[in-house]
């Protein structure tokens, strides 16, 4: 079977990914049509382009190559339903036995004067994106024409840029098809309080240009506003992009898109079908991506023989905007004859929530949520089940006198669906969890897809396997019953400073090398003053920490100095190529922005770091799970785009922060304005200069799982920055997990970044000041370790390849050249044991 495909977005990519994964006989050959010269890319999350997501992390995974030909750049001309051939924009013509329409929507630009001048834009793909972020280097304001969802999201995208936005909106409201009118004068306070400028119930007339230039320099509105502006968005809303199926006669809906049945089958020809934002189903064109993958589905199981019908349409929606939680699920306008809204309008917690119940309040059918979404995922998939608890109560899901959870993912029926973008029912996680496919929530997500789309299900997920009884164990190792988090807590109390004082008050046995290294941290974490290779905290430390310096697959170490901020002078530059030279190390530039050398034997050590202590240099901790850099840009020094001085706080938290013992490895990055030239979403913590501040940017990880850092706060100054960023790496040192990365633990936090920063910036707990003490603490106890040691003969008889001849190097290790530089030798076979 020849089914060709014409669109290679979400939809179209999610038919081809279905047809093939299903066609088991490999009897459907494919082939896509993608007007776009890059593969299928993630659209839903696009605003990430400007929080420092690049096209690679966007895209979606790769079609199978010999089943799928993928043809990038090239169109559909026309189609010829009489021959069944597809006429490309290449001059090539492809013929099919099933065609599917996946061309999707385009953005509808209302005929205002101006709205073609140069500075005007839409918000629909990369193209578009890479666009505006170039004309924003010369603008200070930008204006978006449109207050829903994309509205929003092109809004952040110029606050990200520097911009200050503005939001126009024909409605009396914000996201007026998602949410009421209460909903909307929250998101409204909301946004206003993060610097966008909204102006609801206002028709634009004009698009004002420079008589000169004919670019954009602003907007008119109807009641005579008039904002200024280098850059104009059309953010209006979407239209079918059926064109060329009216083009070949394909029937056509009242407002757009082609006319299908349950089946996704067009109403003019059986062998063409129609998926996503072209198809109109019942009446309607969807433009969520959730109804979209539905047909997708539908029309893959119809071509293998299947009797597959699109479900009812999921209009969920749940979107984090400019950080705030929206959602909306269900029949959120309360449509229904004799519905019941039951609304909790918080004004301190700044949440609203609206349930809206049947007319004997015993059914949900819909609601909206503001503010605070945490309960989404719950009340979405109880939309037509009977309701177990007071709709005000459910809104919170806790009891509002104990505070205790009244509302869990267990109480929901097997047929509840948890993840709407995949159509993941609570009984299929189930399966999954009692049939051994899945023990974890990563496991879940690989064998049911769910969590996959927009993630808003994750929570539940949580919860389901709780409530399955599946125990993920925290314990430490066999030797400690209690959670690294608990056990720092308990020497914190105890006030304990030895392994030997922990495992014989609360532990069993004599340690191992899971426990003995976690102990270390937490030790060095508390007692800053206390040198990592003192006592019996020596055999506590991993490799690299007994000897700080990183062991090498040669057996040798390399040394890295701290280069704070990554500022050097030409004498120290210097000293570092002097210090190579004499002792034949390699040299390397890092992506820390420091200099390493390898190659140093470890009797050596002492001898390199009293060449480099005397000049000015300490130790980097590149060999401790520790803060390691803090990269910067070059910032308002000398880039003509920079905003603040990025190197100078950089160079602050750097050593405000050096020799911080924390469960992993900590980096830090700070960029001078938007365009993110020191990669500080990449980062543990990063911050990103704005006009009015500083961005806190947090839980990020260019590890072997990279993930971007979530918006913490915005456009704060500089001393209530570095407050914020002290009290999250102290709460980080207190409650993560061994060896546990910033990025996983912030999504393992239950109530995610909202609670995290309740905690550290609302105090809700009461503990910042503990924090802060603690943060003060190590600061002023601070000393470089590789000094400490060139001061102590004891310390300093530890660094010696051989007992009884402390100088004499090592004779297994040697070295070839390379490049004009030392490297490790190729490893010599050990020779084969003779008979005796």
């Amino acid at each position: 079977m020849r089914v060709i495909v014409i669109g290679h977005g979400m939809v179209g990519h999610r038919f081809a990914e279905a047809l093939t994964d299903r066609d088991h006989s490999e009897t459907v050959q494919v082939t896509v049509l993608s007007e776009e010269p890059r593969p299928a890319y993630d659209r839903v999350a696009l605003s990430s382009f400007f929080d420092g997501a690049d096209e690679e992390a966007l895209r979606l995974p790769e079609l199978d190559a010999e089943r799928v030909d993928l043809r990038l750049g090239v169109a559909a001309e026309s189609i010829d339903r009489d021959r069944k051939v597809v006429v490309t924009t290449d001059g090539g013509e492809v013929t099919y036995d099933e065609l599917v329409l996946a061309t999707g929507s385009y953005p509808f630009v209302p005929p205002v004067e101006g709205h073609d001048a140069p500075g005007c834009f839409v918000y629909r793909t990369l193209d578009d994106l890479d666009a505006i972020r170039e004309a924003a280097a010369c603008a200070q304001a930008g204006v978006v024409i449109g207050g829903g969802l994309l509205g929003l999201e092109a809004a952040n995208a110029l606050r990200l840029l520097g911009l200050a936005p503005h939001v126009v909106e024909l409605a009396p409201h914000l996201m007026a098809m998602q949410i009421d009118e209460g909903g909307g004068a929250l998101l409204a306070d909301l946004v206003t309080g993060l610097g966008v400028t909204v102006h609801c119930g206002a028709a634009t007339t004009r698009v004002t240009t420079d008589p000169g230039t004919g670019r954009v320099t602003g907007v008119e509105l109807a009641d005579g506003t008039r904002i200024d502006a280098g850059i104009v968005v059309f953010a209006a809303g979407i239209r079918p992009r059926d064109q060329l199926a009216r083009d070949c006669g394909l029937e056509a809906g009242p407002r757009g898109g082609v006319v299908v049945d349950e089946a996704c089958r067009s109403a003019s020809d059986p062998r063409i079908h129609a998926i996503g934002e072209v198809a109109c189903l019942g009446g309607r064109v969807f433009g969520l991506v959730a109804p979209g993958y539905a047909m997708a589905e539908t029309v893959a199981d119809r071509l293998l023989g299947g009797h597959a019908t699109v479900p009812d349409a999921d209009l969920s929606t749940k979107l984090k905007l400019l950080g705030i939680d929206v959602a909306s699920f269900g029949d959120a306008k309360a449509t229904a004859e004799g519905a019941l809204e039951v609304v909790v309008n918080d004004p301190v917690r700044k949440a609203y929530g609206k349930l809206v119940v049947s007319d004997d309040a015993k059914t949900l059918l819909g609601g909206i949520l503001v503010g605070d979404a945490s309960q989404y995922a719950l009340l979405r998939a109880m939309v037509g089940a009977e309701l177990s608890e007071d709709p005000s109560v459910l809104i919170t899901g806790a009891n509002t006198r104990s505070g205790e959870r009244v509302l869990g993912v267990g109480a929901l029926p097997g047929a509840a669906q948890i993840c709407s973008c995949n159509a993941v029912t609570k009984g299929r996680l189930l399966a999954a969890i009692t049939g051994g496919e899945a023990s974890d929530v990563p496991g879940l997500k690989a064998c049911t897809r769910a969590g996959t789309g927009c993630g808003s299900c994750v929570p539940a997920l949580r919860q389901l396997l709780e409530s399955a009884g599946v125990e993920q164990s925290r314990a430490i190792c066999e030797h400690f019953a209690v959670s690294r988090a608990e056990l720092f807590e308990i020497i914190a109390g105890a006030g304990i400073r030895t392994f030997t004082e922990v495992i014989e008050s609360h532990g069993r046995g004599r340690g191992c090398d899971l426990c003995k290294p976690a102990v270390a941290s937490i030790l060095a974490s508390l007692h800053t003053g206390d040198h990592v290779l003192d006592g019996e905290r020596a055999a506590l430390q991993d490799t690299n920490d007994r000897h700080l310096a990183n062991m090498q697959r040669n057996g040798t170490y390399s040394v890295v100095p701290r280069v704070p901020g990554g500022e050097i002078t030409p004498a120290k530059l210097r000293v570092l190529a002097e210090v190579a030279e004499e002792f034949g190390l390699y040299t390397k530039i890092t992506g820390g922005q420091r200099i390493d050398l390898f190659g140093a034997r470890l009797e050596q050590l002492p001898r390199i770091w009293r060449r480099l202590v005397d000049a000015g240099f300490e130790s980097g901790h590149a060999y401790g799970k520790a803060i390691r850099t803090v990269k910067s840009c070059v910032g308002s020094t000398w880039c003509r785009y920079g905003v603040a001085d990025s190197v100078g706080l950089a160079i602050e938290l750097e050593l405000r922060y050096r020799g911080l013992r924390s469960p992993h490895k900590l980096k830090g990055g700070v960029s001078g304005c938007a365009r993110e030239c020191a990669e500080a979403r990449s980062k543990d913590f990063g911050v990103i200069a704005t006009e009015a501040g500083w961005n806190l940017y947090v839980g990020g990880n260019g590890g072997f799982r990279p993930r971007h850092a979530e918006l913490l706060v915005s456009d704060v100054p500089r001393s209530e920055l570095i407050t914020i960023i002290d009290r999250f790496l102290m709460f980080y040192i207190r409650t993560a997990d061994r060896l546990q990365r910033t990025a996983s633990w912030v999504e393992g936090l239950e109530g995610g970044l909202s609670h995290l920063r309740e905690v550290i910036v609302d105090d809700s707990l009461g503990i910042c000041a503990s924090l802060d003490e603690a943060m003060s603490r190590h600061v002023s106890g601070y000393a470089d370790e590789w000094r400490a040691v060139l001061d102590d003969p004891e310390r300093l008889a530890k660094f010696s390849s051989f007992v009884n001849a402390p100088e004499a190097p090592d004779p297994m290790i040697t070295f070839t050249s390379e490049r004009g530089q030392r490297i490790p030798a190729p490893s010599r076979p050990l020779l084969p044991l003779e008979p005796r």
